[in-house]
């Protein structure tokens, strides 16, 4: 049997926290489709009898009933393909969410929170689906194989291994007790980066969300007998997110950062964000700095930054300034260690004030 696997698809994320450049949310969203269009052609070139979609498809909060339409319009264009979808913590199957109040195509089927067997010739397919934003068990202990003679496949939305307070509650299972299932395939959704060396496979999300999602991202394609599992991993998103680190010591004003920045290779399909390292030599405003860019590739720059000034030595002048540094030297020692914010705020101080003083 021939099936994709595809998970964490998140339509319409309002992608906050991405980029000060409020177009590239819309850019991403169609990025989305785009992706998706992909998976759907796919199918049909291939003849691919078998779709599982691992949760997360859509946002709750945000989705829009013309992307479900979207959705739901491409899975009508490959009516012979059977497809599986359990919902997430982003998309749980609640009283009012969309896979509800919907009227899905004919050849989808939504997992509930109860596992549920749909028995094919060649396979059984079980599945659970998320029914709230929260999932601290979902009582795979007690699921057991029916008819270990047939191909089994079990599609979920989950956590492996799941140590933090945090991970528990997204349906954290140990991955000892899925091998001791003994599916022939488990097709995982939650996990953004993919996994896919064992038969407890995850894609990743289908499309990077943003700088923690760095690398390619896309689909499974698996061949899957008894006995016999092949996966192949195939790219689906055209743009990549990519860090790059500039580090600044020697950079001695604004006007010439922003020559270096602007001087960078960077490939047209590449996202990129600039993370400033070293030393710095004057004040740095990242909001302003984005305004002279000449790549609109740079989206984001981040300030690792630290200060160049010795206090301690400028502390023992007898100036405006050296009284100045013993005040700030005063207030950085009485900081804890975990007063980070505060920490910056003081150090913004001393640049500012110490450039004053000159």
């Amino acid at each position: 049997m021939k099936f994709i696997h595809i998970a964490d698809m998140h339509f319409d994320s309002p992608f906050i926290k991405l980029s000060d450049k409020d177009i590239l949310g819309d850019l991403r969203r169609l990025e989305q489709r785009k992706a998706f269009k992909k998976v759907i052609e796919y199918i049909k070139q291939n003849n691919i009898e078998y779709l599982f979609i691992s949760g997360d498809l859509y946002e709750q909060k945000y989705v829009k009933l013309s992307t479900i339409q979207y959705i739901n319009n491409l899975f009508q264009e490959i009516p012979n393909t059977k497809i599986y979808i359990t919902p997430g913590n982003h998309d749980p199957n609640i009283k009012n969410s969309y896979y509800q109040k919907f009227n899905w195509s004919k050849n989808v089927k939504k997992f509930s929170s109860k596992f549920e067997k749909v028995e094919n010739d060649e396979v059984d397919i079980y599945g659970y689906g998320f029914d709230d934003f929260y999932c601290t068990n979902c009582g795979i202990e007690n699921l057991q194989i029916e008819n270990q003679d047939k191909i089994n496949i079990l599609v979920l939305h989950a956590t492996l291994d799941g140590a933090s307070i945090e991970e528990k509650q997204y349906n954290s299972i140990a991955t000892k007790i899925l091998q001791e299932k003994q599916f022939d395939y488990i097709a995982l959704g939650h996990i953004h980066k993919k996994d896919y060396q064992t038969n407890i496979v995850y894609p990743g999300s289908t499309v990077s969300l943003g700088f923690d999602e760095l690398g390619e991202h896309g689909m499974i394609v698996g061949d899957l007998q008894k006995g016999s599992l092949k996966t192949e991993f195939i790219p689906l998103d055209n743009e990549q997110f990519k860090e790059i680190e500039l580090d600044i010591t020697k950079v001695l004003s604004k006007e010439e950062l922003i020559e270096e920045i602007n001087n960078l290779e960077i490939q047209k399909n590449e996202y990129v964000k600039i993370i400033l390292t070293g030393n710095r030599n004057f004040e740095i405003n990242k909001y302003e700095l984005l305004k002279y860019m000449e790549n609109e590739r740079i989206i984001k720059i981040k300030d690792n930054t630290k200060i160049a000034y010795d206090l301690s030595k400028i502390a023992n002048e007898n100036t405006l300034k050296g009284l100045f540094a013993i005040q700030m030297l005063e207030k950085l020692n009485q900081l804890k260690s975990d007063e980070l914010q505060e920490k910056e705020i003081i150090e913004k101080a001393i640049e500012i004030g110490l450039e004053a003083l000159e």
